[in-house]
């Protein structure tokens, strides 16, 4: 990871928060004449509506206002993402009044009266630190996208789906919300490497994982449960909600020619649906689950190509007496 890019002042936003009108012009100036972006607020109120609707890279704040405090300011920005920095200038020199800004959340300290050149110095030495804790940020996201991301289908996988179908149930459970589970599986697929090479069969699982992604709305997200099984979550749904996607979801995958070096073949799915409704307290993520895949045993046994839906009652009452 390096640090060394370098972004222009001119694409740098910058914050200056104030009471003293003469301050707020002094500071603005001498960062304009650098070329960076400055807003101001003569107010820790006026800076918060502020940063409602910007996110500065660096915010220079002072600690004694009237109302809310530079200190109160600090306590709310600390608390979104992505991070700020921020660095005090303030009047107040006193060694516990910098200790107490620092340890507050601030990332730097400057006293008034200050030298230009100094502050100056300061404010690229909080933005290269700043880049260095986004490039950081960006690095850990990714490699978390590695690790719940399946390389084969580009799906989630089971390392990540449960606590994302947790988070889900309590969301639906939250706002008074049913939430759908799909269980799906691709029907004689050891016929597909019989019959095939091996690249063939991770062709078509490729491939089954696209139509998937490509016909779940963007609140959705599905999820390849092992081997040749994948699993969907539909947020917001009724049971006919459900059916209808399962419906149209199988019609697809029965239409789509899998072509790839020569070999061809056209493919069906069997599906389980269970939808859970908001009245459904307690139900969680693996009961949820295990409940769609009974209904696609059922769906198997019926003869494969179809969907069959499980009872969301029987679900509670079974649930009731696990």
């Amino acid at each position: 990871m390096s640090s060394s890019f370098h972004v222009p002042p001119h694409d740098r936003l910058l914050l200056l928060v104030d009471d003293d009108v003469d301050n707020l012009a002094l500071i603005g100036a001498l960062l304009q004449h650098e070329g960076y972006r400055v807003m101001q607020a003569e107010s820790a109120e006026t800076a918060a509506e502020i940063l409602r609707s910007h996110v500065p890279d660096l915010i220079l704040l002072d600690i004694n206002m009237p109302g809310l405090s530079g200190l109160d300011l600090l306590t709310e920005i600390r608390k979104k993402e992505p991070y700020i920095a921020v660095i005090f200038v303030s009047a107040r020199s006193e060694t516990q009044d910098v200790v107490r800004g620092l340890d507050a959340g601030a990332d730097d300290y400057v006293c008034k009266p200050f030298e230009p050149v100094e502050l100056l110095a300061r404010v690229r030495a909080q933005l290269r630190i700043k880049d260095v804790k986004d490039q950081l940020a960006a690095a850990n996201a990714k490699l978390q996208e590695l690790v719940d991301i399946d390389d084969l289908t580009g799906l989630f996988n089971m390392r990540s789906i449960y606590q994302r179908l947790e988070g889900e149930i309590a969301r639906c459970k939250r706002y008074s919300r049913a939430i759908g589970v799909i269980m799906l599986d691709m029907d004689h697929f050891k016929t597909v490497n019989d019959t095939n090479d091996h690249l063939f069969g991770s062709f078509v699982l490729a491939e089954v994982g696209k139509l998937i992604k490509g016909n779940i709305r963007q609140v959705d997200f599905a999820a390849r449960y092992g081997g040749d099984e994948f699993l969907i979550a539909l947020s917001e749904t009724s049971v006919d909600g459900a059916r209808r996607f399962a419906e149209r979801l199988l019609k697809v995958i029965a239409a789509y020619e899998f072509v790839k070096d020569g070999n061809r073949m056209h493919l069906t799915a069997s599906m389980g649906v269970c939808v859970a409704a908001p009245s459904l307290a307690d139900v969680d993520a693996r009961s949820l689950v295990r409940a769609a895949d009974h209904a696609l045993y059922e769906a198997k046994h019926a003869g494969r190509n179809c969907i069959k839906v499980y009872d969301p009652v029987r679900l509670m009452a079974e649930r009731k007496t696990s």
